[in-house]
């Protein structure tokens, strides 16, 4: 029976698979985005959401089993320190893949794959806007139009004098 052997195997043996996926990994935590293939980003994200998760729990047992997956102190440090403060109050989803298009020498279809909460173009387009309420009414434009409509009459008088003065000289 073939139970819980969906992941993709990428072509690798066991062992040279487990040292790309924690590689891949390593390099994600460290520079926050990776340019990849899309089948290595399904896989690393399968691969680096739970340790994430576990990083939000800063004890010795999460410590060391994420460092048996990782075997990099300074990957440890960046994820229990600063990965972890940034994601500790979303629910899961820390990578997004997003497609770049497809390699020239081979067309295999790259993508980034980048930690959600460290995009700061995407964070700042999603910055909460002020929300308005809506009527049928219509009664504030109302409001907004008279003042308009005075400030065009206070203007004319104040260029007339103006227009006068040169035609006395």
């Amino acid at each position: 029976m073939r139970h819980n052997k969906k992941f993709n195997h990428l072509s690798r043996k066991k062992g040279h698979r487990e040292a790309l996926l924690s590689n891949l990994a390593i390099s994600l935590i460290m520079h926050k985005r990776i340019f990849t293939t899309l089948a290595k980003a399904k896989a690393l994200r399968v691969y680096a959401e739970p340790l994430i998760t576990r990083s939000k729990k800063d004890d010795m047992n999460n410590r060391r089993l994420v460092f048996s997956y990782l075997q990099n102190k300074e990957a440890i440090k960046e994820l229990f320190g600063v990965v972890a403060e940034k994601v500790a109050d979303r629910p899961g989803g820390y990578t997004r893949i997003l497609k770049t298009g497809h390699r020239l020498g081979d067309n295999a279809e790259m993508c980034m794959i980048e930690l959600v909460d460290f995009n700061e173009n995407m964070l700042a387009d999603k910055a909460p806007k002020a929300k308005t309420r809506r009527s049928r009414r219509g009664g504030k434009k109302a409001e907004a139009a008279a003042p308009a409509a005075e400030a065009p009459a206070t203007e004319a008088p104040a260029e007339a004098p103006a227009a006068e003065a040169p035609a006395a000289e």
